[in-house]
This record gives structure tokens, sequence and C-alpha cells, in this order.
């Protein structure tokens, strides 16, 4: 900025360069019209019609004409006409002219900036890093050098250490006689700094280290200097004009999650930082790439995406497009790789999600079916691709925008951590191959102070659950017995339950579940010895499990040996206008006791032969969609009842068990010091206290969620993040009150929101106890917990004094 029809005169006089005075003008011409004139004005041009484009169009015109290959053949004479014709175009297409004072130029860049803030990009960007909007931005007004005034001259980017593998490794780019525009721009190939950021395509090029070997001894000893000072791995600017260096600007760089591992481990043991400051070192997001499989970073740099959806399961997956369930489970035993594409999926989907690598959806939200079942399993998933037109009929999708049709076989590549899909096969990497992860999540514990749980449905999510360091088990879902690998006999007789007539036939239908109810139940309690398993009692309503297609629904007549009539007409009896809030949970069990009685009998039964086994096991039942501690005290009788009847059969003097509920109804968390008397636990269910708290339905608030938060009417999604005003207080008023009642009153979450930073962030302030996500996330939570131990430990001691509550320790506080 400043130079002007009156300065590029003594400017060329005082250099005695006018080559690199006519470039230094041009490209302020073309970056000034462009961020200043048109972007932050909220112009917006066509698709490949903005000045910036048209400039650039014209630059490339002139070297075709002239033969060039790169920028740096233009001579002074070609840079001052191109300058001249950049100033004629800006008129043109902008309709004003290009700022020839020195002062307007200043002026008009310093708005740009304070624009900027409310810029598309900029809000779009705080959106993703929760940034406030309240914040601002400043503007640094700086004197620059010059690294394009000739071959002594040149511009680079370097990192202290490689960003994405966080190996101490000086790494960089530079470029000789350029601006540091170039370097990021992609203009020309940029030049490795060194041998060790030497790769395929600028092998050929000469390092800065070889080129200008004084000048980059010392940027070297900067680089030391610098991460003595900060203790952190630095981005830096450079400059060298005249083959003096000049260092422009250095910050905390971005790395991938690997790389911050790496990086924290390095550091703590070159004895740089602390422990505490290295577990702080890593965001608990960043996990997420150790977890599963991702798509290798070079790869997807030389593809576009063709569509965008929500992520809603991280990693990577790649493979063939199929349109059914049914499909998936066949194309998988075939030991193909599938990417199951639906409109939306529903639980008679899971076991195709089971064996699909990766679950792409057009429609959903972050909480829906798919993407909470892909998360529990740790599947790279993608919901509500608007853009996406799957056919499951003729076996085709179609993507807005794109003229291809995508048939069944078709490969595809799935981002589930930044929700982009690619045509065809992109190459995969392994992100959990780090020696140095065991070693940080060992110091992450040491620092931790609450406890992390799980959300299992089978023996196997436990394995993994407990393998990523689970201290129990927040939420068993028991309904998830009935669909996946080898339920087909279970579910058979729970189908045969819902369709009987009388509680005779009820009752000898449960008989026989009751077996392969007990197998699961006992199989998990074994996989988690020693630690606390939570069995939700049936949550969904009947008529979820009654089949609804024609096909489905005369296959199981013909098995009851019943008309197909028979079964349309129970579904019509079991149907409800809002099955969300009817007859569920709790209410089925007063309804139809015998279907609690069942799962109780299961779980204390489960529990006797493994205690017989010598086995050391923790059963807790949990009551869910209760709104009055006599729904509890109700279920209490049965289980009692269950309990001495299962103590006289076995022999056992005792099993210890805990009994409580699931708070997911506004009137529950208001009435906590009741429920307290029946209830030894509490664990909120904040995904459904988040749809009755707020009266949004998570299957639909996708349609217009964007809406709030663009307007600022939300700052976060509810069904991702604890909504601390609202929700929030709802919780702290519900532990607040249930250990009035019950000090020592166990409390924790089992919703989606107890895998997010944030949440688990607030449960620690608040004097919860552990929080229970699903088994993948269970490490992201562990890391969470620790960051708020270590910030926030005062003000969580003096909640649980104020309590009079002792929480339970971390298995390795205990060890």
């Amino acid at each position: 900025v400043g130079l002007t029809t009156k300065t590029i005169p003594g400017l060329i006089k005082k250099t005695n360069n006018p080559r690199f005075v006519w470039d230094a003008y041009r490209r302020l011409i073309m970056m000034y019209s462009d961020v200043v004139m048109e972007k932050a004005e909220g112009t917006e041009p066509a698709e490949g019609k903005g000045i910036r484009k048209q400039l650039d169009e014209m630059l490339q015109d002139l070297k075709t004409k002239k033969g060039y290959k790169s920028d740096t053949e233009l001579s002074a004479k070609d840079l001052e006409q191109l300058s001249t014709d950049f100033r004629k175009r800006v008129k043109k297409v902008l309709g004003k002219e290009f700022p020839d004072d020195h002062m307007d130029q200043l002026w008009g860049g310093i708005n740009a900036v304070f624009k900027s803030w409310n810029g598309k990009r900029a809000i779009s960007y705080r959106r993703i890093e929760s940034i406030p909007d309240e914040w601002g931005t400043a503007v640094t007004v700086m004197a620059m050098v010059f690294g394009n005034m000739g071959d002594t001259s040149a511009t680079g980017v370097a990192f202290t250490r490689n960003p994405a593998t966080g190996e101490n490794k000086f790494y960089g780019e530079w470029l000789s006689n350029a601006q540091g525009e170039d370097v990021v721009a992609g203009i020309r190939t940029p030049s490795p700094l060194n041998d060790d950021t030497k790769n395929d395509q600028n092998r050929h090029l000469k390092s800065l280290e070889e080129a200008m070997p004084d000048t980059y001894k010392a940027l070297s000893d900067i680089r030391t200097k610098l991460e003595k000072h900060y203790k952190d791995m630095q981005d830096i600017e450079f400059t060298i004009q005249d083959g003096k260096l000049y260092m422009l600007q250095c910050r905390s760089g971005k790395r991938t999650g690997t790389a911050a591992i790496n990086m924290a481990m390095d550091m703590l043991g070159e004895r740089l930082i602390s422990e505490e400051t290295a577990v702080l070192r890593v965001k608990p997001a960043q996990l997420d790439e150790l977890l599963h499989p991702i798509i290798d970073p070079s790869a997807e740099l030389k593809h576009e995406p063709v569509a965008k959806g929500l992520p809603a399961g991280p990693g990577g997956a790649v493979g063939q497009i199929v349109f059914a369930a049914a499909d998936a489970v066949a194309w998988a035993k075939q030991g193909k790789s599938v990417i199951l594409v639906r409109e939306e999926t529903n639980p008679e989907d899971v076991e195709g999600m089971r064996a699909a690598q990766g679950i792409l959806t057009a429609r959903g939200g972050m909480t829906s079916h798919a993407a909470l079942v892909a998360r529990g399993w740790g599947k790279c998933c993608i919901v509500g691709a608007g853009m996406l037109h799957p056919n499951a009929g003729d076996k085709n999708l179609k993507i807005q925008g794109s003229k291809k049709t995508y048939k069944e076989g078709d490969f595809i590549t799935l981002n589930g951590t930044r929700g982009f899909v690619y045509p065809g096969k992109l190459a995969m990497i392994d992100a959990t191959e780090n020696p140095q992860f065991q070693k940080f999540m060992k110091i992450v514990d040491k620092s931790r102070k609450m406890q992390v749980w799980t959300n299992a449905d089978t023996p196997k999510d436990a394995r993994i659950a407990r393998q990523f360091g689970a201290e129990g088990i927040g939420l068993f879902r028991t309904e998830h017995m009935f669909y996946g690998e080898g339920s087909d006999q279970a579910l058979f007789l729970l189908r045969r339950m819902i369709l009987s007539n009388t509680e005779v036939e009820r009752k000898a239908a449960l008989k026989e579940l009751f077996h392969f109810v007990k197998r699961d139940i006992k199989g998990t309690m074994a996989e988690m010895e020693g630690l606390p398993v939570t069995f939700r009692l049936l949550d969904p309503p009947l008529h979820e499990f009654v089949p609804q297609g024609a096909e489905k629904q005369a296959e199981l007549a013909k098995s009851l040996g019943i008309k197909v009539d028979d079964i349309k007409k129970r579904g019509e009896a079991l149907h409800e206008n809002n099955p969300m809030m009817g007859h569920r949970g709790v209410r089925l069990g007063i309804t139809y006791p015998e279907i609690s009685e069942m799962q109780i009998r299961a779980i204390f039964e489960g529990a006797a032969e493994l205690l017989k086994e010598g086995k050391n096991v923790h059963p807790e039942i949990m009551v869910p969609v209760t709104c009055d501690v006599r729904e509890l005290d109700f279920t209490k009788k049965i289980v009692d009842r269950v309990y001495d009847e299962v103590l006289k059969t076995t022999g056992l003097q005792k099993i210890e068990y805990k009994y409580g509920t699931m708070i997911e109804i506004p009137r529950a968390a208001l009435l906590a010091d009741r429920m307290a008397q029946s209830a030894e636990f509490f664990s909120f269910g904040t995904n459904d206290l988040s749809q009755m708290g707020f009266g949004f339905s998570r299957d639909d608030i996708g349609t217009f969620l964007q809406d709030y938060l663009d307007k600022h009417i939300l700052d976060a999604d509810p069904f991702q993040t604890i909504d601390q005003d609202g929700i929030g207080q709802l919780i702290q008023m519900s532990v607040e009150r249930g250990r009035k009642t019950r000090p020592e009153l166990v409390v924790g979450i089992c919703g989606e929101q107890g895998g997010d930073p944030a949440s688990v962030e607030f449960c620690f302030k608040n004097g919860l106890d552990y929080v229970s996500c699903s088994p993948f996330r269970v490490p992201i939570a562990r890391l969470a917990a620790a960051h708020a131990s270590l910030k926030h430990k005062d003000l969580r001691e003096k909640v649980l004094t104020t309590q009079n509550h002792t929480p339970p320790k971390t298995n390795v506080q205990e060890a």
C-alpha cells in the first residue's frame, strides 16, 4: 500500500530497480481491488467473474503472448503496461478508479480489515472454531520489506517442526524473487527449505539451505530461539531482501492430531513443557483423527468433492455404492467394501450399516439415527447431504450440480471428518499406528478427576470401549440386541410377544426371549468385569418393532401362523401420533409389567451366574422416560421381588446392584428431590431432555437449525452441545435437589453430548460423577475431562463441598 503515480518514480530512483517497483504495483492492484474494492464491499460476482480472476487471466494472456513460462520473466516495460491495463479493467468492472492517493489506499485497507470480520468466510470460520462474534479484529500497519527485488531476495513460510507428523525437523518452503502470497497461492512450485522438506514435486529445485547457506543458518538459529521462547511449534513467515533476512511474523502453528500428540510428547521429553501443558496442548477433537482410518491428505488435495453433508462419523471410507441394507450385508460377505447410500436410515437398516465401510444419507442431522449409530461404532458417516437424490428402486444416485448418474457398484470416497464426498477411490492411511498415543493417554488420566463411561449395546462394543479406557457402561440399550448380527430369532420372539392377544401368550413368548436377552446381558457384564454396567429397560414404543413392508409382514405372518391383516391391525393399534412422547419406556413396563420383569430377571440371573464363576460384576438397572417417583416405586417392587427370587434359587447372599433413572423429562428434573427418594443414581438423557426442553424434534431440526445459528438465535446445535443457559439449568437444579435428598447420589449423562468437549467441561464444573459416550469418543471425553480438571478444579471442589458429595475416583487414581 502506498504506491501511486506520485510515489512510483521516487521508489524507482531509490532502488534503481524499475522492474521490482512495477511488479510491486501490479501486485497491489491485483490484491487491493480484490480484497478492498470487491470482497470488503460485499460484491458477489458470478463464478469465475471476480476482479482477481479477470486480472489473473490478463496476466496469463500476456505471458502466453510473450512466450514466458514464469512471472519472473516479465520485464519492467511489460509490468508497467500491465499495471495500466489493470487499472482500466478495475474501472470497467468495479465502476470506480483505483485509488491514486497513498492515504486513501491506507484507510481503504484498514476499513477492509474491519469489514472482513462480518464476511461470509469469517463468519463460517468462527462457527467452526467456536469464536465469539463480539471479539472483533485488530489492524496492524507496518513497514514492509520486499522479496521480489531480484535474485538475492526471497520469501518463505516455515514451521519449526513438521505440522503433519510432528517430527522435530525444520519444515518449510520458499521462492526467490517473489512475495509471500506467491508461496501460498501456488503460482509457482515453491522450493524446499532443506532436505527434510524435499518431495517428488520439488526435489529438482534448490533448497534454501543450498542456495543461501548463511541465510538458512540464521533462520535455523531463529527457529530454535522462537521455540524456546514460546514453548510451542511456530508457523513463521520470512522475507529476504537483498540478502538480508527479516522475520515478518510468527504464531502457534496448526497441526494434525498425530503431530499434536508427537510434539507434546517430544517437548515433554525435551523438558520444554510440563505434563499439564502437554495435556492442554492437544485438542480433544484432534484425537478423532487417531481413532479412525483417514483419507491420505496428499490424495485429497488432488480431488474435488461432488457433495457435502454433515460430518457425523469421523474418518474416511472407500467403497462401492449400495442402496439397500440387505445388499450391503450380501456384498460385504463377498469381501467387498461398500458405502450404504440412503435417503435416511432406520433401525431395520442397522445390519447393513454395520456391514458398510461408510454411511451416506440425504436427510438427517448430527443426532439422526445414522449419525448416532455410526458414531457408536466409530464408523465413517455423512448425513444431511441435501444435494443427493438416491433412488433405491432404480439403484442410482443423482447429485445436484453433477451431470453424472452414479449406479450401484460405483466407487465413492467419504471424508466423515469434513463431510466431503468424492468420486472414485482415494488412498487411505491408518492414523492409529502411533506409539506416543498410549503414553499420552496415561498422562491425560493422571490429570483427569472425572470418570468416563461408554454407551454400548453388545459385548463387542463393551470390549472396544474398555480398550479405549471406559470405566463403566452408562447406557446399555436393551432394545438394540434385537437388531444386528445373530438377532433374527430374538427379534422374531419379540414380535411374537408384541402380536400376542393374551397375557398368557405374551408371557410364553417372553419366556423364550429371556435366554437371548440374558446371553447378551451376561456377556456384556463379563467384558466389563469389575466395572458398573447400566442396563436401560426397554425404551422404544412397541410399534417400532412391527415390520412395515408388505413382504416382511407376509413373512412374519407365515412364521407365526396368523393372517397378514392381524399384523396390520396390531400395527395400527400401536400407532401413535407422537411416539416420542407416547407409550414407551417406563410406561410400557406399567402397562406390561411382565416385559420389565423379564429384563430384570435376565440382569439378576446373569449377574448371579457370573458371581458364581468368581467374576466381580456391578449391574445397574435404569428406568427410562420417568416423570414421577411413583413410576420408580412401581418398578422397584418388581425389582425387589425378582431379586429375592433369584437369591433364593441361586443360594447367593446378595448381588451388589444399583437402581436409578434417566432424567430426560423436564418434570423429572424439577422433582429431582422426590425422584432421589427411590433412585440411587441419575443419568441425564440429554437427547430427549433437549427435545422436550426446547420443543425441537431432533429428527427435523436440520431443516431450520442453520437459520437459528446464522441469525444468532442459538450459539450451537443443542443436540451436539449442552445448552448451558436452559437445559444446563435443569441439570444443575436436578443435581442440587437430588443430592439434598441423597448426598451419595451418583450422577452422569448418557446422551450424545457426553462426548462433546464443551459439554464434558460443563458436567465437570457442575459436579457430575461421569460422562458416558459412544466407544470411539471415550478417548476424546477422557482428554476433555482432563482439560476441565486442569482448568476448573477449584470450582468443582466448591460445588461438591456444597452438595456434601464425594465422587467415585477414576481407575487411575485408585491405582
